[in-house]
């Protein structure tokens, strides 16, 4: 008998631009890992207010509402229990926070390591690494407890403790889309207005990608994918809308391309904030989502979702490794960022070499491509044994 539900009755084929784009943003995140190489100039933070890492919280959120929302539905609550929901959500976010203390260790010994052998004691002090060195007690406690994190190596943190949220975001979505928003929106102001965040230590302040902001963001793709799994769009096509939206992109891109007219804004913007405007409207804050990146961000995934090009294009054969990197998301991650970090410590040791400037970073992304092609394989290699390739559910995305 079939099922009434609509989230289940929709079954499409997996969406090509969730991957894709997720593997263009991993690599745009591994680019601007790497400082001092000529291809970031090409990356998204040059063309707005927003850069990768917003993209990749999007589409995290995106492909946790397509893979979990289903085992939240009533049906698979009453039939399996609610733990049978939560646990695959937290079991990921525990993954995410075993992978995050992997990749840290690392960004030691790799530093460490180059540190060591190119006499380069300065490398021993950047990307917030004094306090392990120095402090290395108190900077032990802090590692583990996810309250000390390095630069580079700070993504995951935030990504995990919204996984441990997302099952109540779930239930709240599924019952009522506009009540889960309007919850994520207030959180995002709270924080923006009064500063929440989650402490660091043995540093003051808090964390660098806060998910007390963040959020908004990732409940977005959330959203995204609960709709999407139903068949449907959050915000229908709109061709006003589409225009305000792609206005604001060109406005935006104008902004940091024209000197006069940015000087202009910021004024105006400075202005509003003399005269009283909260901070996070009216900045370019990254660590509490201020609103013209958050804006930004929001307008180009609108604008990307009611293009049919875009999808024919993440589609297309030409688009195949975005879509094999996005479908590993985790591996190609974690390879990207062990990679930039060891190409950090080539440039630091040599400084003028500019064939290594030019050259490691494509390296880099052929690191990364042969990683997730090999997870794929192997991945694969078990459904072909069983006969049943092709099979998976389009809303469990392999990460």
């Amino acid at each position: 008998m079939r099922s009434r539900d609509p989230l289940v009755q929709a079954k499409r084929p997996r969406d090509p631009r969730i991957d894709a784009f997720r593997g263009l943003a991993l690599i745009m995140i591994f680019v601007d890992h790497v400082p001092g190489n000529p291809y970031e100039r090409f990356t998204m933070r040059n063309f707005g207010f927003s850069d990768a890492a917003e993209s990749f919280f999007v589409m995290s959120g995106i492909a946790a509402g397509l893979a979990y929302s289903g085992r939240f539905l009533p049906g698979a609550v009453a039939r399996d229990g609610l733990w049978a929901a939560v646990r695959p959500v937290w079991g990921r976010a525990w993954t995410l926070y075993l992978s995050h203390l992997f990749l840290t260790a690392w960004a030691i010994a790799i530093f460490a390591w180059g540190a060591a052998t190119f006499d380069l004691p300065k490398l021993l002090t950047t990307i917030n690494l004094r306090q392990v060195f120095e402090n290395t007690e108190a900077a032990l406690i802090g590692l583990p407890a996810l309250t000390h994190q390095l630069g580079y190596v700070n993504i995951l943190p935030a990504y995990s403790v919204l996984l441990l949220c997302t099952p109540v975001a779930i239930v709240i979505g599924l019952r009522s889309p506009l009540v889960l928003a309007l919850l994520a929106a207030g959180l995002w102001f709270a924080a923006g207005l009064w500063r929440l965040n989650l402490p660091n230590y043995p540093n003051p302040g808090g964390w660098f990608f806060n998910p007390v902001a963040w959020q908004a963001i990732f409940v977005t793709g959330l959203l995204i994918g609960l709709r999407l799994r139903a068949g449907a769009r959050l915000l229908p096509v709109s061709r006003p809308l589409f225009w305000l939206a792609a206005g604001y992109l060109v406005l935006v891109i104008a902004w940091m391309k024209v000197e006069p007219l940015g000087h202009w804004l910021n004024q105006q913007l400075w202005h509003l904030g003399k005269a009283g405007a909260p901070f996070h409207l009216i900045a370019h804050d990254k660590t509490f989502l201020s609103l013209p990146r958050l804006l930004h961000v929001l307008a180009m995934v609108y604008v990307i979702s009611c293009l049919p090009a875009v999808t024919r294009m993440a589609a297309s054969a030409a688009a195949a490794p975005l879509r094999l990197m996005g479908r590993n998301g985790l591996l190609t991650f974690a390879t990207g960022t062990l990679v930039a970090l060891v190409f950090q410590v080539a440039f630091a040791a040599w400084p003028d070499t500019v064939w290594l400037r030019w050259g490691l970073p494509p390296l880099g992304i052929a690191a990364m491509l042969a990683a997730a092609t090999l997870a794929e394989a192997a991945r694969r290699g078990p459904r072909r044994v069983q006969g049943r390739e092709g099979t998976a559910p389009h809303a469990v995305p392999a990460e």
